[in-house]
């Protein structure tokens, strides 16, 4: 990252740890480059076998088997086989998500109601958090799917994943979980939480771009979308990006053996951010519950301000979001301030401000002053 500039927005993406990139490097050149389908021959074998050992660390990370991960080239074509796959492969029914999921779980919803399907999206509470009694009273008799992330990616709040997966599984119902911005973060166990579909990204976690995993429970149908080859299992074709899934095992291993001490120090440099905010200016709002959320993310607006352009616009030195980057040329608040009822004049003024592994002490101050010289300026 540029060395004038506070980098705070990994929830959007992590820089690739030297330690990911020394695993990918042999894979891209010489007879590491041999395609892991080109079992003929011994550099097509040994490139399989790395693939394998990759598979085997994310599994691991879920605590599922190694035969249930799919690859993908990420959470958002992850997101799209896993819901709109498994209801295609039904054909009718009903699909559940809500107001402030992230577009890659939002918009496969939206496509499955125009094929036919019934869809609910139901409101998002004001905390953030989405627990089994809010999705139950819209559950049906024909309700097939239900889609909620694991953590909010503009607001880091903690949905409660093992009270919504018992309610599915006691009803009978599939579900989804976009898990993009929990994995490797905080601790996720699918042998606890029974989860049927879970969708994750190697560069939310220190891995590169363009890789990414599903999981798929044993037994799960799902209809691919990518023909060409029979690669996973049928459900997704095309050459496996080797170096990337070598990344993404290695960005997995790390996690979790850094998880904890690293999420604890996260946490205490957030909410130092935060209370010198609140401390120096007036108006400051944290959006989403500030318990149940993960340590890296907070979501803070700032009332009373003056002058036609955003806060985010007025900030220097300091790289931060106003939302999901994916969102950034949507016009008006995030979706997911407004599906939460933060008022607009001040989710127009509001800063998604998410620390990772680089984050200093140092930077933290850094970034308060920029706030506060932005606020007041």
């Amino acid at each position: 990252m540029a060395s004038d500039c506070v980098y705070l927005d990994h929830a959007a993406t992590t820089p690739v740890d030297e330690r990911v990139l020394e695993a990918m490097q042999p894979w891209f050149r010489g007879l590491g480059a041999a395609n892991p389908a080109s079992t003929q021959h011994a550099p097509g074998h040994a490139a399989a076998r790395a693939v394998g050992e990759a598979r085997e660390q994310l599994a691991e990370l879920l605590s599922v088997t190694p035969g249930e991960i799919v690859f993908t080239s990420g959470a958002t074509e992850s997101c799209n086989l896993g819901i709109a796959g498994f209801a295609r492969s039904i054909g009718r029914g009903h699909v559940v998500t809500v107001a402030h999921e992230h577009p890659a779980g939002l918009d496969p919803v939206r496509r499955l109601a125009g094929e036919g399907f019934e869809t609910t999206i139901l409101p998002a509470p004001s905390t953030g958090v989405v627990t089994a009694a809010d999705i139950e009273p819209v559950l049906r008799p024909d309700t097939l799917l239900v889609s909620v992330m694991w953590a909010n990616n503009e607001l880091g709040t903690i949905n409660d994943m093992e009270g919504i997966a018992m309610l599915c599984r006691d009803r009978g119902v599939a579900l989804h979980c976009d898990a993009t911005q929990a994995v490797g973060k905080i601790p996720i166990n699918l042998e606890r939480v029974p989860i049927t579909l879970l969708s994750c990204s190697a560069h939310k976690m220190y891995g590169p771009k363009g890789v990414g995993a599903l999981y798929v429970l044993a037994g799960t149908r799902l209809r691919p979308f990518i023909e060409g080859g029979g690669h996973e299992r049928g459900l997704r074709s095309g050459t496996l990006n080797v170096p990337g899934i070598v990344g993404l095992g290695e960005a997995c291993r790390i996690c979790s053996d850094e998880m904890n001490v690293e999420s604890a120090r996260l946490a205490e440099l957030r909410d130092r951010l935060e209370s010198s905010v609140i401390n120096r200016l007036e108006q400051v709002h944290v959006h989403g519950d500030r318990t149940l959320r993960l340590p890296s993310i907070t979501n803070i607006s700032l009332g009373g301000l003056l002058g036609p352009d955003p806060l985010v616009n007025r900030l220097r030195g300091l790289a931060c979001a106003a939302g999901a980057a994916c969102s950034s040329s949507r016009e008006g608040p995030s979706h997911v301030l407004e599906a939460i009822g933060v008022p607009p004049e001040r989710a127009r003024n509001a800063l998604r401000l998410s620390l990772g592994r680089s984050t200093t002490a140092t930077d933290i101050d850094t970034a308060i002053d920029c706030i506060v010289a932005a606020a007041c300026s």
